[in-house]
């Protein structure tokens, strides 16, 4: 027979496992605008929530509240203030994104790429060119695996 009672003795340190990890805690860094953003090795779970959450918003505090746990909360108003486009602020996520699970693994020219290829897609498929970008959009990047 197993025994199915728990020591209350012992307890699961997440702390002192994530600690033994050491996985480090900065990756990428990327400039613009004059200042530079130090990406995080793999994205914060607030990140990530919110981009479930507000999947398919193009409403631009859904936009501020997700770029608020990579860039700090007033990036997306000093990027607009240098006169940013949507297309600028598309291509921006979607390195950013990849980066911050893999850093080096697209380049900014890659990125550009990516993004007018994914803008072709939707103008074909009939939805027309995206005011500008979404979190689907950054998801769909963001989830690429290596």
């Amino acid at each position: 027979m197993t025994d199915t009672t728990h020591n209350r003795d012992q307890v699961a340190d997440f702390d002192a496992f994530f600690a033994e990890q050491n996985e480090p805690r900065f990756g990428a860094t990327l400039r613009l605008y004059g200042r530079e953003y130090v990406l995080p090795t793999s994205l914060p779970l607030l990140f990530t929530l919110q981009m479930e959450r507000v999947q398919n918003s193009t409403e631009p505090d859904d936009i501020r509240r997700l770029l608020a746990s990579l860039f700090g909360p007033a990036a997306l108003d000093e990027w607009a203030d240098h006169g940013m486009t949507d297309r600028q602020l598309g291509v921006v996520l979607l390195w950013s994104a990849a980066n911050a699970r893999e850093p080096g693994c697209l380049s900014i020219s890659e990125a550009v790429e990516l993004y007018d290829e994914q803008e072709a897609a939707k103008e074909e498929g009939g939805e027309g060119k995206a005011p500008h970008p979404t979190p689907k959009t950054i998801a769909d990047v963001s989830g690429k695996q290596s």
